[in-house]
C-alpha cells in the first residue's frame, strides 16, 4: 500500500545522484504518530511540514514556516507523500536534482488529531485539528484546504496555530529563530558544507518516555522531554475545612484600558457567557449564578460532568462556542430559550476548594496548578482556562482581531477574594456593555428598538437607542418580556431623557440586556448599537457605566480650550487651526477633524481596516511643515494598532477602528493612505489603482472622459471599476480583487501597467505612461506605480492637506459627468452627504478574479 503511495515519489527522483531514501527501508513503528519539519533550501527557501499517516508522510511545503500566532495564516502546499525514513534525512539534494539545495531537520516530535476527529475523514473534508509535542513546535494547529482555483494543479491549505498556552500573539516569526538542526546541532551553511556532527537518528527507536502525552480535553499536548522543567506542583497545603460555605460571592473585575503589566501578572480570554459557580459535594452538583441563584436545571449534562470530579467548588463561564471554538452569546441565549445545554461549555477558571481544603488563600498560580491536574480526565463540557504569560497588549491585539470580547488580567501570586479587587482586571477588545432597559418603540404592533441607561447616583441616565441584532425570535421574546412590566412613566432622569412620544413604551426597569456598539457619540449616546441577548443572571440595580466609558464627548464643556474630548479620546488644543479660513468660512481645527472623522469613520474603515496605512500630519496646519509617517510613534495612541510585515523591521500603523482615527487626529494626521492589498494579507494584492494625473493646461472634463475610458476597458476584461476624486485634480479607478493567494506584486504592478500602455497607445495625443514634465505638456499621465506591494493611495474620504479641506470622495458614475468640481468636496460639506451616499455601495460584491481578466488582456495585445 505505501509502496504504491510513493510512487510519485520515486518518478521524481534519481536515487543513484540523491542521497534521499527510496522508502524500501522498514522503519520501526512507534506507539505515536511522528511528525518532522525539514528546512530546505531549494529554489526558494520553505519549509517541509510532514505528518506521519497510513504508512507514509503527508507533506506540505510551508512557503514562510509555520508560525505561532494564531492570527497567521500560513500557506501549506501539498505535495506528495514522503517515505517514512525520509524522517531522518538531513542534507544536500544535488544541484540539478529535483528539490536540489540544501535539508535541515528543523524539528520532529510527535503529533495527534484532537479529541472526535478522524484524520482519515478530516483530511478529505479539508479541515485537520491536531496537536504537536515537538523540539520547536508544541500546542494546537489546524490544517484548512482551499478550494483549487483555475491554474492550480495542487491544493492550497492554510497552516494556523491554535490560541493556546503555546501561542504567541504578534511574534510571527520569533520561532524561526531557532534555526539549527535537532538532530546534529548544525546551521544550514555548516549541513551544505557537509561539517559538524552527523544526524542522530530519531525515527527507528522506541523513545518510550519520550512519547507523547496527549491532554484530549484541553487540546494541547507536552513531551516528558529532558530538556523541559516540568510543571511547578503546589507547594503550599490549603485551610482544613470541616463543611462547605453553600455559596461563596465571586471575586470580581475592574476595568482598565489596558493590560497590567509585569511577570507576575497573566493573562485570559474573556469569556462571553455566564459567570458560575461549580460546587460538588456529597456526588451532588449545583450550578450558582454570580448572585447565588440555583441554575442546575439549566445546565444539568455540566452538573452531571461535574459530579465526577469529587467534592470541590470552581469558579468559570458557561458559554456556547461557535465553529471556530469562539464564545457566540446569541448561540448561548439560543440554547437557553430551547432548554438544550448539551453542547454548552463549562469554561474554568479557578479551584476555590478541593477535598477538605479551602484553597482560596492560596496565590491564583497554585489554584490553577491543582485545577488543571483535575479537569485533565474530564468531560469535554468542562475545560480548564489557560492562561498567557506574554505581553498583555499581544493578547489583547490577537483578541481584538480574532474578534474576541477582550481579555483578564490576574495577579499570580494573590488569594481569591470576593467583591472588586486590585488584582483582576478586565480590558475590553471591543466596545460592550450592559444595560438596563427602561422602555421600547414599536411600529403599531412591530418592535422596533430598546431605550436603554445606566444607573448614576441611584438615578437611570438615558444613553440611547438598540435598534439591531435582533433575529426575529429574540425580538418577539424580548417585546412579550416587556409588555408585562409595561408602566406609565419613564424611568429615565436628566436632561437628556427621552419623552413619550408615538409609538414609545414605558417598562419597570428590571430587565438587564447586553449590547455591543461602535462608541459614544457627542451627546453621551452609544453609536449603532447592537443587542446580544438578556442578562437573567444581573440585576439591574448593578449595572452601572464602567469606568474608562465615564469620560464621554458629552462632558466638552467642563474641558474649555484646553483639551476636548470625542469617543474617549482626549484632544489637546483642540482650536488650534489646521487648515486657514477660506472664503469667508472660517478655519477649520483639530476638533473639527476629529468630529469629521467620527463621522466618517465607519465609511473609510472598509478600505483602512486590517492594511498598513502612512499618514500625513500637519501638527502646525497645512501651512507649516508636512510629516509624512508609516512607522510606529512614541505616544501614540494604544488605539492605533502597530503591524509587522515580512522583511521590515519596523512595525507599520494600521486603523481597525474609529476610535484610533480620532486618535490620529490628536497628533494632527490630516491624510491617509492604505496598502492596496487584501486585508490582514500585506503580500496580496486586493485591489488595483489607476490614477489618471492630468498637466494643469488638462481641464477636470478631460479627466472625467478618461476615467469612463479606463472603467470601459476593465469591464471588458471582466473586471469592476469605481471612481473617486484624489482631493485634488485627479480621478481615481478602482478595481476591487478576490483573494488569490498565487497572486503577486509584480504580476498586478505588469498588468496595471499594461492596461496604461494599451490605452496610451490607442490615443498617444491624450495619454501617456511616461512621467516626464516636458512629454506631458497637455496631456493625461496614466499612473499605474500605485499597484506595488508598499505603494499607497489616499483612502475614500480621506481629507487632504490642501487649501479648502478637499476630501477623496467616492462617486456614482453618474457623478462622474462633465462640469463636475471635485473641490466641492471637502470637510465642511461631505458630512452632510454621507447618509444618503450610494456611491460604492456594491465595492465589496465588485470584487473579480484576477487571472482570466490578465487572460483576456494578454490576448488583446495579440491582436
Amino acid at each position: 500500500m505505501a509502496s504504491r503511495k510513493l510512487a510519485t515519489y520515486r518518478a521524481k527522483r534519481d536515487f543513484k545522484k540523491t542521497a534521499e531514501p527510496s522508502g524500501a527501508r522498514r522503519v520501526t513503528p512507534s506507539k505515536n504518530l511522528r511528525f518532522v519539519i525539514q528546512k530546505h533550501a531549494a529554489t526558494r527557501l520553505h519549509y517541509d511540514f510532514r505528518l506521519e499517516f497510513d504508512g507514509v508522510f503527508k507533506s506540505w511545503a510551508v512557503t514562510r514556516g509555520p508560525s505561532l500566532d494564531p492570527l497567521e495564516r500560513r500557506l501549506a502546499v501539498e505535495v506528495e507523500d514522503h517515505p517514512l525514513d525520509y524522517g531522518d534525512f538531513e542534507g544536500t539534494i544535488p544541484k540539478g536534482e529535483y528539490g536540489g539545495g540544501t535539508v535541515m531537520m528543523w524539528d520532529r516530535g510527535f503529533w495527534a488529531p484532537e479529541s472526535g476527529f478522524d484524520p482519515e475523514k478530516a483530511l478529505q473534508k479539508g479541515e485537520l485539528k491536531f496537536v504537536l509535542a515537538g523540539e520547536k513546535l508544541s500546542g494546537g494547529f489546524v490544517l484548512v484546504r482551499m478550494k483549487r482555483r483555475e491554474r492550480e494543479k495542487r491544493d492550497n491549505w492554510l497552516l494556523i496555530k491554535h490560541l493556546d498556552v503555546y501561542a504567541v500573539a504578534g511574534d510571527n516569526d520569533r520561532v524561526l529563530g531557532h534555526d539549527t538542526s535537532v538532530a546534529s546541532g548544525r546551521a544550514m551553511a555548516e549541513i551544505a558544507a557537509g561539517k559538524g556532527a552527523k544526524p542522530k537518528p530519531f525515527m527507528f527507536k522506541q523513545h518510550g518516555k519520550a512519547d507523547a502525552v496527549w491532554h484530549s480535553n484541553t487540546g494541547l499536548a507536552a513531551e516528558a522531554r529532558k530538556d523541559r522543567k516540568p510543571e511547578k506542583r503546589p507547594s503550599l497545603p490549603g485551610k482544613a475545612i470541616a463543611e462547605y460555605p453553600s455559596f461563596i460571592p465571586p471575586q470580581l473585575c475592574r476595568t482598565l484600558e489596558k493590560p497590567p503589566s509585569g511577570p507576575n501578572w497573566a493573562h485570559e480570554i474573556k469569556f462571553d457567557g455566564y459567570r458560575m459557580q461549580l460546587r460538588v459535594k456529597d456526588g451532588r452538583a449545583k450550578l450558582l449564578t454570580r448572585t447565588g441563584l440555583n441554575w442546575t436545571e439549566k445546565f444539568q449534562p455540566i452538573a452531571n460532568a461535574g459530579v465526577k470530579l469529587g467534592d470541590c467548588i470552581l469558579d468559570g463561564e458557561i458559554c456556547a462556542v461557535d465553529d471556530s471554538d469562539a464564545p457566540d452569546f446569541a448561540a448561548l441565549q439560543a440554547a437557553l430559550s430551547v432548554g438544550d445545554a448539551r453542547d454548552l461549555i463549562f469554561f474554568a477558571f479557578d479551584l476555590l476548594c478541593l477535598g477538605k481544603e479551602d484553597l482560596s488563600a492560596l496565590p491564583l498560580a497554585e489554584r490553577k496548578a491543582r485545577l488543571k491536574t483535575l479537569l485533565a480526565p474530564t468531560k469535554p463540557n468542562l475545560r480548564y482556562v489557560q492562561h498567557f504569560q506574554t505581553d498583555g497588549m499581544a493578547v489583547l491585539d490577537a483578541a481584538r482581531k480574532m474578534g474576541l470580547e477582550g481579555i483578564v488580567s490576574k495577579n499570580l501570586n494573590a488569594p481569591y477574594k470576593p467583591g472588586k479587587r486590585e488584582d483582576w482586571a478586565k480590558i475590553k477588545a471591543r466596545l460592550g456593555h450592559e444595560v438596563v432597559i427602561g422602555g421600547w418603540s414599536a411600529d403599531g404592533e412591530r418592535f422596533r428598538s430598546l431605550l436603554v441607561g445606566v444607573n448614576h447616583e441611584g438615578h437611570l441616565v438615558y444613553t440611547g437607542r438598540v435598534g439591531t441584532g435582533f433575529t426575529q425570535t429574540s425580538a418577539q421574546q424580548v417585546a412579550s418580556k416587556l409588555k408585562q412590566l409595561e408602566q406609565k412613566d419613564s424611568p429615565f432622569v436628566g436632561a437628556g431623557a427621552p419623552r413619550k412620544g408615538r409609538g414609545v413604551h414605558w417598562v419597570k426597569p428590571q430587565l438587564v440586556a447586553e449590547i455591543t456598539f461602535a462608541g459614544w457619540s457627542g451627546d453621551g449616546a452609544v453609536r449603532q448599537a447592537a443587542f446580544k441577548g438578556l442578562r437573567e443572571d444581573k440585576a439591574a440595580a448593578d449595572v452601572e457605566a464602567e469606568a474608562p466609558m465615564k469620560v464621554k464627548a458629552a462632558k466638552l464643556k467642563q474641558f474649555g480650550s484646553a483639551s476636548a474630548v470625542v469617543l474617549g479620546v482626549a484632544l489637546s488644543h483642540p482650536d488650534k487651526a489646521l487648515w486657514p479660513a477660506s472664503k469667508g468660512a472660517p478655519a477649520l481645527t483639530k476638533l473639527d477633524l476629529a468630529n469629521y472623522l467620527e463621522t466618517a469613520g465607519d465609511w473609510m474603515l472598509t478600505h483602512l481596516k486590517g492594511r498598513p496605512c502612512s499618514i500625513i500630519r500637519a501638527p502646525d496646519g497645512i501651512g507649516k511643515e508636512l510629516f509624512f509617517q508609516r512607522h510606529a510613534m512614541k505616544g501614540a495612541s494604544e488605539q492605533i494598532a502597530l503591524v509587522k510585515t515580512p522583511g521590515d523591521k519596523q512595525p507599520y500603523i494600521q486603523f481597525d477602528n474609529v476610535e484610533a482615527l480620532v486618535a490620529a487626529a490628536q497628533i494632527s494626521a490630516i491624510e491617509f493612505h492604505p496598502w492596496n492589498c487584501q486585508p490582514r494579507r500585506p503580500e496580496v494584492p486586493g485591489r488595483l489603482i489607476f490614477d489618471l494625473d492630468p498637466d494643469p493646461s488638462v481641464g477636470f472634463d478631460a479627466v472625467i472622459e478618461a476615467a469612463r475610458e479606463m472603467r470601459d476597458r476593465l469591464e471588458a476584461l471582466g473586471l469592476r471599476a469605481f471612481c473617486k476624486t484624489t482631493g485634488g485634480k485627479g480621478l481615481h479607478v478602482v478595481t476591487p480583487l478576490k483573494l488569490n493567494l498565487d497572486l503577486r506584486w509584480q504580476e498586478a504592478k505588469a498588468f496595471a501597467q499594461e492596461v496604461c500602455r494599451q490605452m496610451a497607445d490607442d490615443s498617444p495625443d491624450r495619454y501617456l505612461i511616461n512621467m516626464s514634465k516636458q512629454q506631458r505638456v497637455g496631456k493625461l499621465f496614466l499612473d499605474y506605480l500605485r499597484n506595488d506591494s508598499i505603494a499607497t493611495a489616499v483612502a475614500p474620504l480621506s481629507p487632504r492637506a490642501r487649501p479648502g479641506a478637499p476630501v477623496s470622495m467616492p462617486l456614482n458614475w453618474a457623478q462622474a459627468r462633465r462640469g463636475l468640481d471635485p473641490l466641492r468636496f471637502n470637510l465642511r460639506t461631505v458630512p452632510a452627504l454621507l447618509p444618503k451616499l450610494t456611491a460604492w455601495a456594491d465595492y465589496c460584491d465588485g470584487e473579480r478574479a484576477f487571472f482570466p481578466a490578465a487572460k483576456r488582456l494578454v490576448a488583446r495585445r495579440g491582436h
